[in-house]
């Protein structure tokens, strides 16, 4: 066993955990290890290549503020420029000479006597880091379905987050489960391939017109020329997708008639696509909108009214070796199985590692015990010198760019203070954790995860006790001025 020394681990190469370098780089931390467990940099976006992949956030809004990137091809790109976007980053920053590939976290114990966090890799060798950051992001366990008989299908089996694209589906007959966002995007795109397509739907999900358009190279060399241009162009979707947010989902109480005057838009927009008035019910959501993730897309509901389209709503009994029989005993034929079926958020995310704290405090243990929580969505009491990505209320906005870029204003003033005072390690106080906990619970108050009707949303935001404690519940313009301001004595240092 080997042991390396490291100012800062990071676990996870996709945008927060190179957000997260770089800010360590502007602090003059440059010995830094940045751990993945896939193959290459990009996290979600190096792994989902799935047919139809595009964001579902402006492009201009999920990028970075300070890269923006005049080459989008559309206003919501395909995935594989988001994959192309990373790597320009990757680049730009030389943060490749952090980056070790193939390499699985399997814990990290904070060492009281040395004041470090011990982090052991898959393969027994382990490293010393003064800072341990947790950048798995929120959707990086994927789920199977727990379907009877899954096992025993002889045909071909597709996962979403890893596809086989050397699978031609020309003539195929095939099945996908699951119409979340990825199934929004990959039922139009099997359809254009299948002979035969069965959509199996448990939860129908709101899906909103998508306002997208390509940009002309021009306008890409002018942005790239001009990029007070480009930042316009952002300004705008920043403000829509952030007033939208805070209005339809966390001021619920107050705004009402805006989150129905959203779901009056969704239940028109699939109106004007499907004529037929029983599939355009099996396809309404019985939930308010914003309670479950919505999604946009122009192609989804129209792709239900071709001939070799159905989609199948009774449910699942069981998985056979040649196809699926729904719970109303019928049964579809079928040689290809899609599986859309999203990510294991709570079980196995929330952390994504184990990791062991002060006094042997179990981090996931604790969660479940004592509530989800995380003060300004990046620290925990009784975990010294550890700052945590994909946490409870860390989510601001639609972006997940927004979330990282104010973790690094966070870590900014944070770590700076550190060095300011000459001191070695910092840990969030239990009072102003419960302070930060208290807060965001009261402001959910007014959200639609308390006031809507969420019952049968399904929705991956709420966990197994019902709360919804991902996002925190603020504007993004709300959420940056808290990492601007807030009280660094919230901290102990020494």
């Amino acid at each position: 066993m080997s042991t390396k020394q490291f100012d800062a681990v990071i676990v996870g190469a996709g945008f927060g955990g190179m957000g997260a370098a770089i800010q360590l780089n502007r602090l003059g931390y440059d010995n830094i290890a940045i751990l993945d467990r896939e193959d290459d940099l990009g996290g979600t976006w190096h792994v989902n290549r799935y047919p139809g992949l595009t964001v579902d956030v402006p492009s201009t809004t999920y990028s970075y503020w300070f890269e923006p990137n005049p080459y989008w091809s559309r206003l919501y790109a395909p995935g594989e420029e988001l994959k192309q976007y990373a790597e320009y980053v990757a680049d730009k920053y030389e943060l490749r000479r952090y980056m070790r590939f193939n390499t699985t976290v399997e814990l990290a114990r904070w060492d009281e006597q040395a004041g470090e966090w011990l982090v052991s890799v898959a393969g027994g060798e382990t490293l010393r880091a003064h800072f341990l950051i947790l950048a798995t992001g929120y959707l990086c366990q994927p789920k199977t379905p727990d379907i009877p008989g899954i096992e025993s299908f002889a045909g071909t089996v597709l996962h979403a987050q890893k596809w086989d694209h050397s699978y031609s589906l020309q003539g195929r007959r095939a099945a996908i489960i699951g119409t979340g966002s990825t199934g929004v995007q990959l039922v139009p795109a099997l359809a254009r391939d299948v002979a035969e397509l069965t959509v199996y739907q448990r939860t129908p999900i709101w899906v909103m017109p998508k306002l997208d358009f390509g940009i002309a190279p021009v306008v890409q060399r002018l942005f790239a020329k001009v990029p007070s241009a480009q930042r316009l162009l952002r300004m705008s979707t920043d403000i829509f997708m952030d007033v939208m947010v805070t209005i339809a989902m966390w001021r619920f109480r107050q705004f009402r008639p805006v989150n129905s005057g959203a779901a009056l838009i969704g239940r028109l927009h699939r109106f004007l696509a499907i004529r037929d008035r029983q599939l355009r019910h099996k396809l309404a959501p019985d939930y308010d909108f914003g309670c479950k993730r919505p999604t946009l897309s122009n192609t989804y509901y129209p792709t239900f009214t071709k001939p070799h389209v159905r989609l199948e709503t009774s449910g699942i009994e069981c998985i056979e070796p040649d196809g699926i029989v729904s719970r109303d005993g019928s049964k579809r034929t079928i040689d290809t199985l899609v599986l859309a079926t999203g990510f294991d958020v709570w079980e196995s995310n929330l952390p994504a590692i184990e990791v062991i704290g002060r006094n042997g405090r179990n981090l996931g243990k604790w969660w479940r015990e004592n509530r989800f929580q995380a003060y300004e969505g990046v620290s925990v009491p009784a975990f010294p010198n550890m700052l945590t990505q994909a946490s409870p209320y860390a989510w601001v906005g639609m972006s997940w760019f927004d979330t990282v870029e104010a973790q690094m204003r966070h870590m900014d003033r944070l770590l700076g203070e550190l060095q300011r005072r000459g001191a070695s390690t910092f840990e969030v106080t239990e009072t102003a954790n419960e302070r930060f906990l208290a807060e965001m619970l009261r402001l959910l108050d007014d959200s639609v995860f308390r006031l809507g009707n969420c019952t049968t949303s399904r929705s991956y935001w709420f966990n197994s006790a019902g709360e919804a404690p991902l996002f925190r519940p603020t504007s993004v313009r709300s959420a940056v001025r808290a990492q601007d301001q807030f009280p660094l004595t919230d901290y102990s240092m020494a």
